[in-house]
């Protein structure tokens, strides 16, 4: 009896000892290996004058009578439409079209107020004639310009390109810093872009009736990189 218990205890001690060497069984786990990382921001710019402008251009027209009002405006506002294409006007395009009642000081009903507004592109130099003629086709409300570039996604990539290689710079010196080198890319993630008129930085006025300033425009583009340590 005593060798049978024996016997039988070597074998539980046996059963038990593969269960722990054996990396599938229960409760074994997967050796954790570990990189060390270095993580960093990387930013880039371009700048370049604007060569293209858009003007938001509206005619706001009041009548006793809502189809009097929204006649009188279609009206005007055709001619207004025909003149930004004449003097060059580029994708026009309707913005906003609305009818309201109106109400004098004392609250009381006074007719209604109708409102057409289209934007139109042309080029730097022809934004200053663009206000002219809507103003003089009849328009009674002008917005803008906004000035932009029509390379403007080249000039993005032109800023990612920037953004990478500075954040390179500044991981390696971080690496070096710590007695380190940087390894491969783990992963890159793109930010935003700014873009934005630089006042400070104008260059002169555009020869029309109506001056138009333009400075260069600065096009941001930001990275976040995470490199490997070797």
């Amino acid at each position: 009896m005593k060798r049978i218990a024996i016997a039988a205890l070597l074998l539980l001690c046996s059963a038990a000892l593969a269960g722990v060497l054996r990396p599938e069984g229960a409760g074994a786990e997967e050796p954790v290996t570990t990189t060390d990382t270095v993580s960093v921001s990387g930013t880039g710019s371009t700048s370049a004058v604007p060569d293209t402008a858009m003007i938001s251009a509206g005619v706001e027209t009041r009548g006793p009578t809502a189809q009097q009002a929204l006649d009188a405006n279609s009206t005007t506002m055709r001619a207004v439409i025909d003149a930004l294409r004449a003097a060059g006007g580029r994708n026009v395009t309707t913005q906003v079209v609305s009818l309201s009642p109106r109400s004098d000081e004392q609250g009381r009903p006074d007719g209604f107020v109708a409102s057409n507004v289209v934007s139109a592109e042309t080029s730097l130099g022809g934004v200053g004639a663009l206000i002219d003629a809507a103003v003089d086709a009849g328009a009674n409300t002008v917005w803008g310009p906004t000035l932009s570039r029509s390379d403007a996604d080249r000039l993005y990539r032109d800023a990612l390109v920037k953004a990478v290689a500075d954040a390179k710079t500044r991981a390696d010196t971080l690496a070096a810093a710590a007695g380190r080198t940087v390894g491969r890319v783990v992963s890159i993630v793109e930010g935003g872009a700014a873009p934005g008129p630089l006042q400070d930085r104008a260059v002169g006025a555009v020869e029309s009736s109506v001056p138009v300033v333009s400075g260069p425009q600065e096009i941001t583009a930001v990275v976040s990189v995470t490199y490997e340590l070797r």
